[in-house]
Formats: C-alpha cells, sequence, structure tokens
C-alpha cells in the first residue's frame, strides 16, 4: 500500500488528536481525515437484535438473498465517499418489487433504519450504510421488462447500468441519453435519486427530463405506480418530486425511460487555450450564439496531461485549459457546426483547435475524458467537489477556485462538464496527512459556497448525501430547509429511510426525527 507505514504513525497522532478535539474520525483512502461529519449514534438495542432480523429477512427474501457475514458484509461499509466506513447491520438483495415491499413492511413494523443501495458509487456519502440499518440493494434487479420503439421508451428494473439500457436498444439505432462517466457501473437507481448528469446532458437533459415513469415503494411497504409511458401525467408532478429525493421518500425499483434516436453522426473537437478565463469565455460565448453542442466538457493543465498519458488522445500539451466540444447530425450538420463553433473561438485566441480525423480519435478523446477521474487516481489522492454556477460566471470562479486551493496549500485539477455549469474540481492532496486531508476538507467547502454566492447551488448531479449536509444552510433557509423536512415526514412519517443525509444533523434529534416542527 501507498506510504503505508508512515500513514499508519500519521494515523495513531491523528486518532490521539482527535480524541483531544471530540471529532469522529473516518477512514479516508489509506489515511484519516478529521471531518466534520457526524452520523447519527446508533440504536443499539437493534443491533442486539441482528440474528433475529437476520432470520426473518431470510424468510422473507431467501437465505441467497441475506448478506450476514462480517465479510460479506464489509463489501457495503461505503460507497464512493469512502471517507466513512460502517459496517452495516445487514444487506439484503431482493429479486422483485414485491420482496422489497415486504422488507420495507418489515422494517417499519420493526422502526429499523433502511439505507438503499444501487451500486455504491454514490460521490457524496448518499449510500452510505448505518450500524443499526438495513442495506437493501438492488443489484439483482436488473431486467429490462418492456421496450417500445414506436412511443420511445423503455421499462427496467433499476438495478440496471445505464449502459445496461443503451446496450438493450442500440440495434434498433436507440441511447439512453444520461451518461456519467460511472455508466459503466452505476445503477439507475442511484442515477434517479442523485439526478445524476453526464457529459451529454447539456442537450439531452439530466435523468429527470429523460424519466417518464417509476414503481416505488413506500417505507411501510406501500406500492406506488407514478407517471407512465407518456410525456405527461395528470395531477402533481410526483415524478419530480422522487428524482432527486435521495432514498430519502422510498425505494425506486422499475423505471419507464426515454429512449431517443441516435444522430446520423456525431464528431467531437479539441480547442486549447492560453488560460481558464479564456476557456471559460469561450463556453458561454458558444452558448450565447444559439448553438446547442451535445457536449462541452473542460480540463485544465494539470488534467490534460494526466489524461494524455493515460489515453494518448493528442490533447494539446501547450494549452492551459482544454475544450471538448461535440456536435451531432449529418455530415454537413457536423461540418457547419463545428466551422461556426472555431469562429466563435478565435477572439479568445485559441492554441489549438482540432476536429477528429475519425471514429478512432473521437474514441480516444472520450475515453481521456471518460477515465479522467481514475487517471488522476494514479498520480494524487483526491477529494472530488460537485457544485453548479452560471455560465456567465465561469471564468471568474475558476480563477477563485485556484486561489482557494492556492490558500490552503494544495493543487486542484479542473474537469467538468462547462456546457450547464456543473464544476468538478478535484482537490489533490496526500491522504495519509490528517492535516492536509483536513485543508482539503476545508477547500471544498469554501469551492461550494462559492458556487452559491454566484448564484449556483450546492450540486449538480452527485447529490447531498453526507458530504454537502452541513452545508445546506448557506443555501437554504431554516423555513426552506423546514418545508423540505416535513415533505420527506408526509413520505417517512418515522424518517426511517436514509437518516442522517441531506438535512443538517443539527435539526434533528439523535434518533434522526426533525426538531422542526
Amino acid at each position: 500500500m501507498r506510504h503505508q507505514l508512515e500513514g499508519n504513525r500519521l494515523i495513531g497522532l491523528a486518532k490521539e488528536v482527535a480524541g483531544l478535539q471530540g471529532l469522529k474520525w473516518v477512514q479516508f483512502g489509506q489515511g484519516m481525515l478529521a471531518m466534520s461529519l457526524r452520523m447519527l449514534p446508533p440504536d443499539k438495542s437493534i443491533i442486539e437484535r441482528r440474528s433475529e432480523i437476520v432470520a426473518k429477512l431470510e424468510k422473507i427474501a431467501g437465505t441467497e438473498a441475506v448478506i450476514a457475514d462480517e465479510d460479506g458484509r464489509r463489501t457495503f461499509e461505503s460507497d464512493g465517499l469512502n471517507a466513512y466506513r460502517a459496517m452495516p447491520l445487514v444487506v439484503v438483495l431482493p429479486k422483485t418489487t414485491d420482496e422489497v415491499a415486504e422488507v420495507l413492511r418489515y422494517c417499519h413494523g420493526e422502526k429499523i433504519k433502511v439505507v438503499a443501495r444501487g451500486a455504491g458509487t454514490s460521490l457524496c456519502g448518499g449510500a452510505l450504510p448505518l450500524e443499526d440499518a438495513v442495506v437493501v440493494g438492488v443489484s439483482r434487479m436488473n431486467n429490462v421488462l418492456e421496450i417500445d420503439y414506436d412511443n420511445r421508451f423503455a421499462r427496467v428494473e433499476t438495478g440496471i447500468t445505464n449502459l445496461g439500457i443503451s446496450n438493450a436498444v442500440s440495434g434498433e439505432g436507440f441511447f439512453y441519453a444520461p451518461d456519467p462517466s460511472s455508466q459503466l457501473a452505476c445503477t439507475l437507481a442511484g442515477n434517479l435519486a442523485m439526478n445524476s448528469g453526464g457529459a451529454h446532458c447539456l442537450k439531452y437533459g439530466v435523468t429527470t427530463n429523460n424519466v417518464l415513469g417509476m414503481k416505488v415503494v413506500l417505507m411501510d411497504g406501500e406500492i406506488l405506480e407514478i407517471g407512465g409511458a407518456h410525456l405527461d401525467a395528470e395531477g402533481y408532478d410526483l415524478l419530480g418530486l422522487m428524482v432527486g429525493s435521495e432514498g430519502q421518500f422510498g425505494m425506486i425499483t422499475e423505471a419507464t425511460v426515454r429512449i431517443i434516436k441516435s444522430a446520423e453522426a456525431a464528431r467531437p473537437m479539441m480547442i486549447g487555450f492560453p488560460s481558464v478565463e479564456a476557456a471559460g469565455g469561450c463556453v458561454s460565448a458558444i452558448i450565447a450564439s444559439g448553438i446547442i453542442p451535445v457536449a462541452i466538457e473542460y480540463m485544465d493543465k494539470p488534467a490534460i496531461e494526466v489524461c494524455e498519458s493515460f489515453a494518448k488522445a493528442g490533447y494539446p500539451m501547450d494549452a492551459e485549459a482544454l475544450l471538448i466540444v461535440e456536435v451531432e447530425g449529418s455530415e454537413d450538420e457536423i461540418n457547419d457546426l463545428l466551422g461556426r463553433i472555431a469562429s466563435i473561438a478565435e477572439p479568445f485566441a485559441p492554441t489549438t483547435v482540432q476536429i477528429s480525423s475519425g471514429a478512432a480519435q473521437s474514441a480516444k478523446i472520450w475515453k481521456g475524458r471518460k477515465s479522467a477521474f481514475g487517471a488522476i487516481g494514479r498520480i494524487s489522492d483526491y477529494y472530488c467537489m460537485d457544485g453548479t454556477i452560471p455560465l456567465s460566471q465561469l471564468p471568474e470562479v475558476l480563477r477563485r477556485i485556484g486561489e482557494i486551493c492556492t490558500s490552503h496549500g494544495l493543487k486542484v485539477a479542473n474537469i467538468f462538464h462547462a456546457g450547464d455549469g456543473n464544476l468538478h474540481p478535484l482537490i489533490l492532496y496526500e491522504a495519509n496527512d490528517p492535516k492536509q486531508a483536513e485543508r482539503a476538507e476545508q477547500a471544498g467547502a469554501e469551492i461550494l459556497t462559492l458556487c452559491v454566492e454566484v448564484g449556483g447551488c450546492l450540486t449538480g448531479e452527485h447529490g447531498v448525501g453526507i458530504e454537502k449536509r452541513d452545508l445546506m444552510t448557506t443555501q437554504f433557509s431554516e423555513t426552506d430547509l423546514g418545508l423540505q423536512m416535513r415533505i420527506k415526514t408526509v413520505f417517512d412519517p418515522d424518517w426511517l429511510l436514509n437518516p442522517g443525509k441531506v438535512f443538517p444533523l443539527e435539526m434533528l434529534s439523535e434518533t434522526g426525527m426533525p426538531n422542526v416542527a
């Protein structure tokens, strides 16, 4: 393990300091991070009943669906935010919506907390377990139930991956639009919970724009069917309420999603710039012109260097910032749009304007972008942020992100969906150094606060989870948060679903119930 011996010495020191300061220490990579992230205290009476609970769940879902041994549960002790780890009480993997309903009905009757889980790729801690909670996963519910090409929809179980949906319909020339970088692994369940996007959401929208209906199991076991296979439904927009609810209202087990006919062709171009401000200005100018590319992706110099060494895509090494701009249509449309975009870029003094030469180079260009987080992880530990800003603020915000990280003695690599202002700064630090880890967290909080200050919001697609929970007061007033909490209470009166997430702990009691009326 990288720097393991040094890390162990630092861990010992870190735990000592944590004890003096009354902090809860949580695992972060190979080191430890003194995070402000606190968890609800576990209900020891529930933990003492673990054997009884396991036996009941085995009767409901079958022995093969229940993971109760220590090694098996350890697989689920964290998600993509590995800053916190806890051994779940038990894990159950149902195969049908009815089984999910029976599991939740039992947990509701026994007042047992439940954490819903897809593939566990959440970067905000949205699927982190609790010691006194049952983790209910949908990984065995991954079937395509219906495909209707005439009406352009697919009905699927939510354990299917995003790429799995596209693969199921690609033979007829269709695809499912939301494409986060983790689309090989992330499930529709998590995407629905966090309203995820991806590189191509600029043209096709995020998850909520591509979902027509869903089947939801409430905490008491009631099954709701919301929306359907049509474009819009009568009554209140409960579909919009459920998407992005972070597992707080119910478990989504099935969804009807839009499938889109693939364009005749698509081609990216790379535009290098001498400064991050020039790249940011160009993004705003492209959107202001009325052109809506399929994607506009941004990388700064540190990201360019790392991703080029990994993908060999021909990224311009002399550029301080790079835009990957993709358009689609007929060959004539593509040539016209790329030419117009090149003209728009001219006033920003680009160092490079290169149009993909063909399918092979296009694949490499996107391989570098899609693999960016993993490529940077080869050279450094990093803390991945997720915030959204107005496009007009992009040049200024990029400058200030650099200043924030420099002030904390840290480097940053910026990789994000520039077209819709969804930022993903990667704060580089040494996980085995507790002081660096703490500074990384402080820098991240300042960056997210900056996003709100300029008129944006705390999250674009990763969600709030635990990571941004205590920053919610920077964006919402007590009245705003109180209203949101009352809505949760309607769906989950006992606050048993995914407790201790989204809402600041100062607004909750030790049992996880709200302190506000």
